[in-house]
């Protein structure tokens, strides 16, 4: 085992050759080449940050960083992030006036997430959570030439500001009220904080997390932003609006108050639902990339306030690499008009319905055969959900036999590396303290029945496509997911003067 003080320095001296590497860049007599021994240093602090997570075994207090298993996991997987769509921007980008700026900071909102998640002490957590979201705002307006990006970065920057003044008062009235700057896991049981002290910090925090997570009402940063370039929306949606996960999770001991628990529930699943919406309704590709950021993030709030904080990290990594995959490809999604039709729905039913139960039945076992505990509920619902939908796109409503016998095979191949993936996160969390604090039963099933109604009424208004409650509610859900008229152009005006 190697000591992890030497670690964290080496890390440390890594990651300071990677953000000179892209200042370095910066300079216009560095040839454009460059960027390719600049790829191989950000690689070094990722191997260093891997080489901890192995290393790691208890939680281990180095000066002001906190060495667990969710540090070293959280700071590997924004470095890997941050690589892949650097990697992307290579050939993405080439061209670009701006060209040379994109990679520091890149380089710097990464480095910066990581040193965030590293810290214990939340005054650095605050100081560097506030560098990262400083260096996307400047990420988003880095053409300067072109006012739809700059009008964008002012929502996001007067967002970022607010979550982030937020998470500072806090943290401020968390010192006043223990005398200390670091997470005591011991605050959960201790009556030194009152509880009209404890309600303050926990709106505090939900505040916090949030507007960073684009949830209502403070989705319009998020829609705003998609003007800009592909690689800087992945590294947004996957690195950044996820960020609630974490810092709910780290202020688990605190975070206990029933009604700020409460109300995060109700917003989320909220969230949820106006997500998903945006997400039908729109035909543009990273707006409906958005509705579905916005649900999905809803969904890992869900899931904190309910006390799972594993399965919320484990959601925002996923999630992370997935939207990431799906942004960095979203210039090939070109339609064609020669997609084959899938079999009728009526000839596809009893398919339907045999996925359905084979679904359910699936999902009662693996309930049975668990501890019975919140993550595994929350965890079965899931499995459900995903089999269902699985299902019904491989199997139910492909063509033919042979077709049907490969949808099943390649839902069980990616089931077990669901599997397999689910259970080493899983067993990295588990050495990773977290306070649970469940809701109140009350909140639980009000935020149930938002899900419910709101899945109802769009079942209801969706066979009633031809009467004015359809109408409303479609041109709404469109209203509420484009971007103000400032921040909307059909072509960049600044390229006038080259036509």
């Amino acid at each position: 085992m190697l000591s992890m003080s030497i670690i964290l320095i080496v890390f440390f001296i890594t990651l300071v050759i990677a953000i000179l590497s892209g200042l370095i860049f910066l300079i216009p007599s560095v040839p454009i080449k460059y960027i390719k021994i600049h790829l191989y240093l950000i690689v070094l602090p990722i191997i260093i940050s891997v080489i901890g997570l192995l290393n790691v075994s208890d939680r281990e207090q180095i000066g002001p960083f906190t060495m667990d298993h969710l540090a070293w996991l959280m700071g590997s997987f924004i470095l890997i992030l941050g690589f892949i769509i650097q990697k992307f921007s290579v050939r993405y980008l080439i061209g670009d006036r701006n060209y040379r700026k994109y990679f520091p900071l890149f380089t710097l909102i990464t480095s910066f997430a990581s040193i965030a998640w590293l810290s214990g002490d939340l005054r650095l957590m605050v100081l560097f959570w506030g560098a990262t979201l400083l260096s996307l705002t400047l990420l988003i307006r880095v053409n300067r030439s072109w006012k739809i990006p700059y009008e964008a970065a002012k929502v996001s920057g007067k967002s970022f500001a607010l979550g982030w003044l937020s998470l500072l008062v806090a943290v401020i009235l968390l010192y006043v009220a223990t005398g200390n700057w670091h997470i005591n896991v011991t605050l959960a049981n201790d009556d030194v904080i009152t509880s009209g002290m404890r309600f303050i910090i926990d709106m505090l925090i939900v505040l916090a997390v949030i507007v960073p997570a684009a949830q209502f009402p403070f989705q319009s940063w998020l829609i705003e932003s998609v003007a800009a370039p592909t690689p800087v929306s992945a590294i947004m949606h996957a690195g950044i609006v996820n960020a609630g996960g974490i810092i709910l999770t780290r202020f688990s001991p605190v975070f206990n108050d029933p009604l700020a628990i409460t109300i995060l529930l109700i917003i989320a699943s909220i969230s949820v639902l106006l997500g998903s919406g945006i997400s039908l309704v729109h035909v543009d590709y990273k707006r409906q990339l958005v509705g579905s950021t916005m649900s999905q993030m809803g969904f890992m709030l869900v899931q904190c306030a309910l006390g799972v904080y594993s399965a919320a990290i484990i959601h925002l990594i996923l999630h992370g690499v997935f939207k990431a995959t799906l942004f960095l490809q979203s210039g090939s999604v070109v339609k064609r008009f020669n997609i084959p039709i899938p079999p009728s729905a009526k000839r596809s039913y009893s398919w339907v319905v045999l996925g359905r139960c084979l679904a359910i039945i699936i999902a009662i076992l693996f309930w049975l055969g668990s501890d019975r505990s919140a993550y595994e509920i929350l965890s079965a619902l899931i499995l459900a959900w995903s089999l269902m939908v699985s299902w019904n796109q491989m199997v139910a409503f492909s063509r033919g036999l042979i077709g049907r016998v490969i949808g099943i095979i390649m839902i069980v191949i990616v089931a077990l590396v669901y599997i397999v993936t689910h259970h080493y996160f899983y067993n990295t969390l588990s050495h990773v303290y977290m306070n649970v604090a469940h809701p109140p039963l009350m909140s639980v099933i009000i935020g149930i029945l938002i899900l419910v109604f709101g899945s109802v009424l769009s079942i209801w208004v969706a066979r009633q496509r031809d009467s004015k409650a359809f109408a409303v509610l479609y041109l709404w859900l469109v209203k509420l997911g484009e971007a103000k008229t400032k921040s909307i152009e059909s072509h960049p005006t600044y390229l006038k003067k080259y036509l």
